[in-house]
């Protein structure tokens, strides 16, 4: 079973450029995440703009509730602290 307080939630697309850079980051810092699928769903896609008050992607949300929206590598790995 996964440690959900742990768990990163990646709201992205798959055509978004962004969201597979991200992507990649956190798979090769091996962070639990899960990603959400906007184009799939509108209801995720509501609650991505919802969190970031935006309509861009990704959304990046961490387990202590705070989020970071379109991030570079650079501001993903210091606010994971690797």
């Amino acid at each position: 079973m996964t440690d959900t307080t742990s768990t990163i939630t990646m709201y992205g697309a798959d055509w978004c450029r962004d969201c597979r850079r991200t992507e990649a980051l956190l798979n090769e810092l091996g962070v639990d995440w899960t990603k959400v699928d906007v184009e799939a769903s509108a209801e995720a896609a509501a609650e991505a703009q919802a969190i970031s008050g935006r309509m861009n992607i990704p959304v990046v949300v961490f387990a202590d509730g705070s989020h970071l929206v379109e991030p570079s590598d650079d501001a993903v790995r210091e606010k994971l602290g690797v």
